[in-house]
C-alpha cells in the first residue's frame, strides 16, 4: 500500500470539545468532574471512562450522542478477548502507536508452546512450568499468560486428546494451532466454551476457518505473511462474513528476516492509529518461536535468538507472542521489559506512602526512612526482610521519585519529612526520637532536625548495607 493509498485514509486529532459537545453539558457532577470540559478533557486523555456520565446511560435523550461518542473514543486497535471466565486475557485495546503519547493498555500476552506430539510427560512438564513461572517486580506479580496447542501430526484425533489433556492440567487461555479446519474443529470439540484464539487463517482456508470462528464464537488469526495487501484484503472479507475478533499475523522472520518483520509490524499500527484504517486497527500476533526452525549448533542459541526476537516484536507492536523456549533466563527478561513498557508514562510508578512495619519491631526499634518510588521501595524493602531486621520505615511521599532526584527536585524537603513523621504517628510505637535517612539525603539532615525535633543519623547510601550499619550504630 503506497503513502499517497494512506495519506487517503488520514484520522482528525481528537480534541475535548469535540467530546464536549457531544456531552449533555448540564455540568451534574455525577461524574465526579466539576464542569463537563473537565470531564470531556479526561475523556480524551484516556484518564475516565465514558460510562461515568450517568445521563448519556439513562436518558434517551442521549441515546445517539452516547453512539458517537463511543465510536469517537473507541480505541484505533480493537480490544480482543481470548479465554473465559476469570482467566480470560484482553489483548489490543491500544490508543497510540507511541508510548510517550498515552498509556499503553493491555500488556503483550506470551503463550508458551505444546503440540499434540510430545510425550505426556513432556507436555505436562511444559503446561507446570508455564503455570508456575511467576517473579515478583517492584510489587509486582509477572506471569506468562496462554498456552498455544500446536497440531504437527495433522490428524484431528491426536490433537483432540492433547487438547483434552491440556485443558485437565490448566486454566489458562488457549491458542489452538493448524492450517487444517477439521483439525481446529476436533480442538474446539475438545475445548467447549473456552473461546480459544484459532490460528490461522489464510487464502485457501479462511471460509472454513471463519464458520468455525462464528460457530464457537472464538477469535481468529489471519496470517498472511510478508503480504500486506492480503492481509488487508482477508480482514475485510472476514468481516464482511461476520466474523468480528480477528488478531493480525503478517509473518515473523527471524534473522536477516528481522527488518522485514518490524516494517510490516510497524506500518500496521501506523495504517491504524495514524491513517485510522479499521482494517488494520486489530492486535498483532508475533512467532518469535520461528527461531527454532533455523539450524544452530546448540539450543542455547536457538533460545538467545528467540529471547532476543521477543524483546524486538514487545518493542515493536506485538499484542501476543508465541514461544517455545521456557528457561527463566529467556522468558524474565522479556517480562521485566514488558512491565516496564506498559507502565503509564505520565507518571512514575509509585507505592503508597506510610508507615510500614518489618519483623517484630518494639518501641526500641529504628525508624528509618526512603521514598515511595517503586524501585527504590521494593529494594529497601527486599534488603530488609533478607536480613531479618525488625524495624519500622517511614515511605514518604514524593510523588514515585528516587532519593537523589527527589532531593534534587525538591521533592523530598525537610518539611514534607516532618509532615510524614507526623501523619504515620510513628511517635507513638517507639520511645526514641532518632530518624536514619538515606546517605544521599543528607544535605537535608539540619533542616529535618530543626522542623521536627528528632535526631536525624545518615544511614548508607545504598540499602544493601543497612544491616552493617545497624549492627556497628544502633
Amino acid at each position: 500500500m503506497s503513502e499517497k493509498e494512506a495519506s487517503k485514509m488520514g484520522a482528525k486529532e481528537l480534541s475535548p470539545i469535540d467530546v464536549y459537545m457531544l456531552l449533555p453539558r448540564t455540568n451534574c457532577k455525577k461524574c465526579g468532574q466539576e464542569n463537563c470540559m473537565a470531564f470531556a478533557t479526561k475523556l480524551v486523555n484516556r484518564e475516565l471512562a465514558l460510562e461515568l456520565c450517568t445521563p448519556l446511560l439513562e436518558e434517551k435523550q442521549y441515546v445517539k450522542a452516547y453512539r458517537k461518542l463511543w465510536d469517537l473514543l473507541k480505541p484505533p486497535v480493537k480490544e480482543v478477548t481470548v479465554g473465559a471466565g476469570d482467566s480470560a486475557i484482553k489483548i489490543g485495546g491500544k490508543f497510540v502507536m507511541y508510548r510517550h503519547e498515552l498509556m499503553y493498555a493491555n500488556p503483550t500476552a506470551i503463550a508458551i508452546d505444546v503440540t499434540d506430539e510430545m510425550p505426556d510427560r513432556e507436555l505436562f512438564d511444559r503446561l507446570k512450568k508455564t503455570d508456575g513461572f511467576s517473579y515478583t517486580y517492584i510489587g509486582r506479580e509477572l506471569k506468562l499468560d496462554m498456552i498455544a496447542v500446536r497440531s504437527t501430526s495433522n490428524d484431528p484425533k491426536t490433537f483432540k486428546a492433547a487438547v483434552k489433556k491440556v485443558t485437565a492440567n490448566t486454566d489458562l487461555p488457549l491458542m489452538l494451532c493448524s492450517f487444517n479446519s477439521e483439525v481446529i474443529e476436533a480442538g474446539l470439540m475438545a475445548a467447549p466454551k473456552t473461546r480459544p484464539l484459532l490460528y490461522a487463517a489464510t487464502d485457501g482456508n479462511w471460509k472454513d476457518m471463519a464458520e468455525l470462528s462464528l460457530m464457537y464464537d472464538c477469535p481468529l488469526t489471519v496470517f498472511a505473511p510478508g503480504n500486506l495487501k492480503l492481509l488487508r484484503s482477508l480482514v475485510k472479507t472476514l468481516l464482511e462474513y461476520g466474523v468480528k475478533d480477528l488478531v493480525l499475523d503478517p509473518g515473523t522472520f527471524p534473522l536477516e528476516g528481522i527488518a522485514e518483520t518490524v516494517v510490516n509490524l510497524t506500518m500496521i499500527r501506523r495504517m491504524a492509529c495514524k491513517r485510522g484504517d479499521e482494517l488494520f486497527g486489530f492486535p498483532i500476533i508475533g512467532t518469535p518461536i520461528v527461531t527454532w526452525t533455523q539450524k544452530t549448533e546448540a539450543p542455547e542459541i536457538s533460545m538467545w535468538n528467540e529471547a532476543y526476537l521477543a524483546s524486538i516484536l514487545i518493542t515493536r507492536y506485538a499484542d501476543i507472542l508465541t514461544m517455545h523456549s521456557t528457561e527463566g533466563w529467556v522468558l524474565l527478561p522479556n517480562a521485566f521489559l514488558r512491565e516496564n513498557l506498559y507502565t503509564d508514562p505520565r507518571k512514575p510508578v509509585a507505592v503508597e506512602p506510610g508507615l510500614r512495619e518489618f519483623g517484630e519491631p518494639d518501641e526500641a526499634s529504628p525508624v528509618m526512612l526512603t521514598t515511595n518510588f517503586a524501585l527504590t521501595y521494593y529494594t529497601v524493602a527486599s534488603d530488609i526482610e533478607s536480613a531479618g531486621l525488625n524495624c519500622y520505615l517511614i515511605v514518604a511521599d514524593t510523588e514515585g521519585h528516587a532519593v537523589d532526584t527527589s532531593v534534587a527536585g525538591r521533592k523530598l524537603t525537610a518539611e514534607n519529612i516532618a509532615e510524614a513523621i507526623k501523619v504515620t504517628q510513628v511517635e507513638k510505637k517507639v520511645k526514641h526520637r532518632k530518624l536514619i535517612i538515606p546517605g544521599k539525603a543528607a544535605r537535608l539532615s539540619g533542616e529535618i532536625q530543626e522542623l521536627s525535633s528528632w535526631e536525624v543519623l545518615v544511614g548508607p547510601r545504598d540499602s544493601s548495607e543497612i544491616p552493617k550499619y545497624l549492627s556497628e550504630k544502633w
